[in-house]
Order: C-alpha cells, then structure tokens, then sequence
C-alpha cells in the first residue's frame, strides 16, 4: 500500500476504538458514543452501543439547518417513463417529514417493521427514510418479486404497514406490482392491517377498501414530525438475501454503525463529499441501493442520482454516458454485468464518443466479479481509473477496495484491490490455517468485523451463527474462494461453492471465465462444474458472443479449447464449451450458476425469485442437452 493506506489500515486493526471513535465525528449525535466497542456477547459485537442518533437526521435535517436547503438531494432519472426532475434537501425533507406524520397516525412507532415493495421513484427513498425519521425498521423487497417470495418476507418481518406501488416499469413494459401484492397478502399468515399504495399513471391498481389508502390523497393534511432519537445498535433495516434452505435470510443494520461507515466509504473510498454528484446504476431493492443510493451520498450532504432504467435498451447502450454528462456526475458505481451488456452492444464505444465526460473522475464496479478484459475495456474506452471492488449484502459496504479519496493504489485488473479499513482478511485453507501468497483458499475476515455489517439475521442468532460463524472460529465465512498477492491485493475468483475438484485439483470457475472472456468474440462467460465418471467434475462453459461476430461454432470451440490449455494447462481437462444467447441472471446482475449446474446434473431445481428472465433457463436446458447434459426435464 502507499504509506497513507497501510498506515490507516494497521490503525484500524490495532486501534479500533480510537479509529471509529474518529470517523464517528462525521455525524451528529444525539449522545455520543463513550462505549465504542461493546465485546461483552462476543461474536455478537456491539459498535457505538451507548450512543443515540437518528440516520434520517443526518442524511436531510441537518444539512438543511446548515443553510444547504437548496441543493439538490436527488436527481431522479426515468428514460422508461420520459421523466426527469430533481428534489432538493429542502423539498426531500417536508416529504419525508410529512411521510413519517402518516406512518404515524397509522401506529407505526419505533422498533415496528414496514415493508416497501416498490419500483425506482423518489417515493421509494422517501418510504425508506420516512421509517428511520421515526424509528421504525423497513425492509425493502424487490419489486415484481413473486407473490410467494413476497409472503414470506413478510411472515419473517411480520410488518404493521405496507408501502407499495401500482406497477414498475421494465423495458419489455409495465409490470403490475398491486396484483403480486394481493396474492402475497392472502398467502401470507401474517396479517397487514394497512397499505400505502402509489398509483402511477401507467397502471391503476385496484383497491381494497379499509385496508388500501392512496399514497397522495393520504398524505394530504398529515402533519410534518421530527426525528426520534433511537440507541446505536438499533436495526434501521432487515434486508433478505436469499438463503440456501429456501427460507431467506433477514440481514439485520444497525442504525450507528450503518452511518459511521457509510459515511467513511463516501469520503474515502469514492471521494464523494458535499455538494458532489454521485450515481450508483442499481436498485434499491439490493443492498447497492440501500448503501449508495439512499443512504450514502445523503449521508454524505452529496446528490444521489435515482435512476429508473437500464443499460441498454433504455434507449440505446449511450444512456449511461449522456446522464453521467447531463447531472456532472463525478462518481460512477455500476455492476460488470452492466459494462458487459454496454460493450456487446457497442464493443467500439462509438456511443462515447462526442460525450462529455470531463465531470467523471472513477468508475467503481461490483456485484459480480469483474474480469480483466471488460475492466481493460472500460478503461481503454472511458479513458478514466475503473476500480472494481467487493462486497456483500451482509458487509453493508466495502471489504476490498481502492481508497481513491485518500490513498489511491496501482490498479491491477482482476483484483478489488486492497482489504478496507476496519476488515482484517485472510485466506485459509479448509483447516483454517493461512496459506502463502497467491495460494487459493477460502476469504475470512477476522472478527469483529467493522462497523456497518451486519449484526445477526433477523430474529435467528443461531443462523447467523451457523451460516458465517460456525466453520472458522473467530472468522466471519465470506462463502468465496480466492488467494492473495505478495503485495496484499485480493482476488476473489469464485463462490466457495463453484471451486471444482478435476481430479483431486481444485480450480477455479472464476479463472476459467477469466480466460474465455480474453477470447476477441466473446462478451462475456460461466463456467460451472459438472459430474464426470472418471475426474469427478470437469468443467463446462457457456460463452455468449458480442454482436455481429459470424465465428463457426467448431472453429469457436476450438479457439476456446486451445486458449484455456495455453493459459490453464492440460489439468483443467476443458473440453466442454458453447456459444449461448444470454445467460440465466438475477435482477442485480448474478450468474445462476448453481441452477445451471443442477440443471447440467439433472437435480431438481427451482428457479429463483430474483430471476431477470426465466426464459433464459430454457435455453441453458437446450444447450447443455445438445452437449450431453440436462437430457432428462426436471423443474
């Protein structure tokens, strides 16, 4: 590391306390925290847990008391609908304040949960920060999740309001949301006593009387409340993150922890401070959207962007470029996935150019692991720094990233760069020892972890123990594989789970996909592991092709073949490759590799309920039974 990283990176270790006692002054407290790290439930750890304060507080009132009313809070683009118009802290502010009043007057109070299922509109953040105003615990579903998956959250979360809206909108059209709703109401065991609904012009929902109210024709009249001071450690918000049993797992935020670091990582990490533009391409039904479209940037006193859109399609692989000149954007955060979509549309970056990005100073990529090809190709094209780094749903924020605010490093493509401040990460083999430099094992992080993780899942100690805690003591479990450099830079190759065993050599799915996507044809890869009589598992990759490339399918297998030899070796027994048109994703932008290897192996599956398209799961099926595989229909 520079001199600067290094040393605030052993700070944090060595003095932890003295180190978020520091970051904890970015904030207003109603009473500072004397307790900083309370150990006394270890390996339930404690930050701030003396200490009162209000997040809603921090992201909007206070920058309005500092006489910053004025600037824009949030810019709210919306090429599906033709809309654009921005919202300043002053505006922000009475909304959310008047929002609150009505969650009031409806018996929500601190400590009760709401659930918010709605799309990309201001609405959404406003419900979000409405619930912290008073202290009440929101959880924010996907919207155009399945009615089921709907249900279940809400029996885990048991909510007294929830907040919707009519409909979303995709580019394929109008996805109606009330309908969903309905159904996963009358599934659901728990009963909700009210809904809050936002009736958007392009679909009108059908309401029930007594329980449904109109979003504007119920808040006309409410009365404007003040925030509440709520403890440190209590949950701002659970957020599910699908579990391996089928019942997801509630990842519980704290209030204190959540906005220390949050506020930390703006300044630090994505060198975003007051006044500055900031755009995270994601959703706020992801972890992405909680921490880096709503929280963050406000928290910060910057301007959020809010976008209702996608890369491509919405209307041409340009979009991103124009919004990034159009709002003075200075920092952009976007999934792989995404940088891959734009360049299989436009592999020559001809919608760049003309484009003025003077504004843009970094590009921050995550959510997927980033190969080096789509990182190079993004550079060579925007001409700026594009830093790829990692998290989870459960970190709430960086793990390994480039602290471009403070302590910029060299950027080596196919790492997130350095561990964070705060996170102690190893690599161990499955004794838990460490293993040497540039030796694969399994990503840990020493405990206790920094502010801003998680705490527990919601109401189930013993599963958090379980999941993250159980096989490593003293470790949280990241689930992903990877090693580390001499020079302490980290690689996160694959999920634990996609770590394929060819006859007694345990290889990477993450560096088989590295090596295809170096291919001049191929947009982007998946390779997963599929059982084979003599070497265990062998693997096998689905590649899907930039547009216009008219390469023959024996000539591309056979390119493809050749080069994982070249830069693998023989021992990787890679035989197994085909073109596809598009590969089974989530809405966030993750590969279902698990599904296709169930479905390569003919076990039963389910298809997820963060799937983006289901159609795509057909063609895997088609694909993998011409090679061989998947020839019995299970499903």
């Amino acid at each position: 590391m520079t001199d600067v990283g290094k040393q605030l990176h052993q700070t944090s270790i060595a003095n932890k306390q003295a180190f978020w006692q520091q970051a904890a002054k970015a904030l207003e407290w109603v009473t500072p925290s004397k307790q900083i790290l309370d150990e006394s439930e270890a390996p339930f750890y404690h930050w701030f847990s003396d200490g009162e304060l209000n997040t809603c507080y921090n992201a909007i009132d206070r920058h309005v008391l500092a006489g910053r009313g004025e600037q824009i809070a949030i810019h709210y683009v919306s090429p599906v609908t033709e809309t654009e118009y921005s919202i300043t802290y002053h505006e922000l502010l009475a909304q959310v304040a008047r929002l609150a009043g009505y969650l009031r007057t409806m018996g929500v109070t601190k400590g009760d949960r709401v659930v918010i299922y709605m799309p990309m509109v201001p609405e959404t953040a406003y419900a979000m920060l409405a619930c912290a105003r008073i202290g009440a615990i929101h959880s924010v579903v996907f919207g155009g999740f399945a009615a089921n998956e709907l249900a279940t959250r809400i029996n885990d979360a048991k909510p007294k309001l929830v907040m919707s809206a009519s409909c979303g909108i995709e580019p394929s059209g109008v996805v109606p949301y009330k309908p969903l709703l309905d159904k996963a109401l009358n599934e659901a065991v728990h009963k909700v006593e009210h809904c809050l609904i936002l009736n958007r012009p392009q679909y009108e929902a059908q309401m029930q009387a007594g329980r449904d109210k109109d979003w504007q024709t119920a808040l006309k009249g409410c009365e404007s409340v003040d925030c509440v001071a709520v403890n440190a450690t209590d949950p701002l918000y659970v957020l599910y993150t699908s579990g391996t049993t089928g019942q997801p797992k509630g990842v519980v935020r704290d209030n204190g922890g959540h906005a220390v670091a949050l506020a930390w990582s703006m300044a630090n990490i994505y060198d975003i401070h007051q006044g500055d533009v900031f755009w995270a391409a994601s959703d706020v039904g992801w972890v992405v959207g909680h921490s880096y479209i709503v929280y963050g940037p406000l928290l910060a006193g910057a301007t959020t962007l809010l976008y209702e859109g996608k890369p491509v399609g919405t209307p041409d692989p340009g979009a991103f470029w124009r919004t990034i000149a159009k709002y003075q954007v200075k920092s952009f955060f976007t999934a792989p996935t995404a940088i891959r979509a734009i360049k299989r549309e436009d592999p020559d970056g001809e919608f760049i150019h003309g484009v003025d990005l003077s504004c843009l100073k970094n590009v921050f990529l995550a959510g997927e692991r980033c190969d080096p090809d789509t990182l190079h190709w993004a550079e060579d094209k925007l001409n700026k720094p594009v830093i790829d780094h990692w998290w989870q749903t459960e970190t709430g924020w960086p793990v390994a990233a480039n602290l471009m605010g403070v302590a910029p490093i060299a950027v080596k493509a196919g790492s997130p760069g350095r561990p964070v401040p705060g996170y102690q990460v190893d690599v161990v083999d499955e004794m838990g020892a460490k293993v040497a430099p540039n030796v694969s094992g399994n990503v840990v992080i020493k405990l206790p972890l920094p502010p801003g993780t998680l705490t527990t899942l919601w109401q189930n100690n013993k599963r958090y123990q379980d999941s993250y805690l159980s096989m490593y003591p003293g470790y949280y479990l990241t689930g992903d594989a990877g090693y580390m450099d001499e020079e302490g830079y980290l690689y996160i190759m694959s999920r634990i789970d996609d770590i394929i065993n060819v006859a007694g050599h345990r290889l990477s799915t993450g560096r088989f996909e590295e090596v295809l996507c170096q291919h001049p044809d191929v947009a982007e890869a998946a390779v997963i592991g599929v059982d084979d009589k003599l070497k265990g598992q062998v693997p096998l990759g689905l590649v899907v092709l930039k547009k216009g490339v008219t390469i023959t399918d024996e000539e591309l297998h056979k390119q493809l073949i050749s080069l994982v030899r070249q830069e693998i070796g023989p021992v990787a027994s890679f035989r197994l490759v085909s073109a596809i048109q598009k590969l089974p994703k989530t809405r966030s932008g993750k590969i279902l590799r698990g599904t296709m290897r169930k479905i390569a192996d003919n076990q039963q599956y389910t298809a997820p309920a963060t799937i983006e398209d289901p159609q795509t799961l057909d063609l895997v099926r088609t694909t993998l039974t011409r090679m061989g595989y998947a020839d019995a229909l299970v499903g």
